[in-house]
């Protein structure tokens, strides 16, 4: 793509019709139904994973706010569509953002503290951080309107 970075409509993310998301040197087309299928499926997988953690304090806490973050995701991102304003749209995308990248954040942690490894939880800390690379684009898009 040239490094160009690809604007995204908010009328692209509110309405059933294909959008072009540029992550890095990658790019993904993907409509709304698919992002939020994406999103879903991300906060499933991570419940499957934390089913696996330690029973401990710490396995325990992380599991918390994982599913937490993870979920809010999904749900923010589903509220969003439903938005009655752009600026009602901006502030539910800024809270997806959030939790896109706080679910990044104790995934890290996760492999870091040595709760869990694998492939599985590799595969979850870049979809993480793919979700937070498009709604930080989403979010920026927005404002610039």
């Amino acid at each position: 793509m040239n490094g160009r970075t690809v604007q995204i409509p908010v009328e692209w993310l509110m309405a059933d019709v294909g959008c072009l998301i540029s992550l890095g040197s990658k790019a993904i087309l993907m409509d709304r139904k698919e992002l939020q299928q994406r999103r879903k499926k991300f906060h499933v997988d991570v419940i499957r994973l934390c089913e696996d953690f330690p029973r401990n304090a710490a396995g325990f806490e992380m599991a918390k706010q994982l599913i937490s973050s993870a979920g809010s995701v999904g749900a923010n991102y589903r509220a969003s569509v439903r938005a009655k304003s752009s600026a009602d749209f901006v502030y539910k995308i800024e809270l997806v953002l959030e939790e896109a990248d706080e679910s990044h954040y104790w995934l890290e942690v996760v492999k870091e503290a040595g709760l869990q490894s694998g492939s599985e939880l590799d595969r979850l800390v870049k979809e993480a951080n793919e979700l937070t690379a498009i709604f930080a684009a989403t979010d920026k898009t927005s404002k610039a309107k």
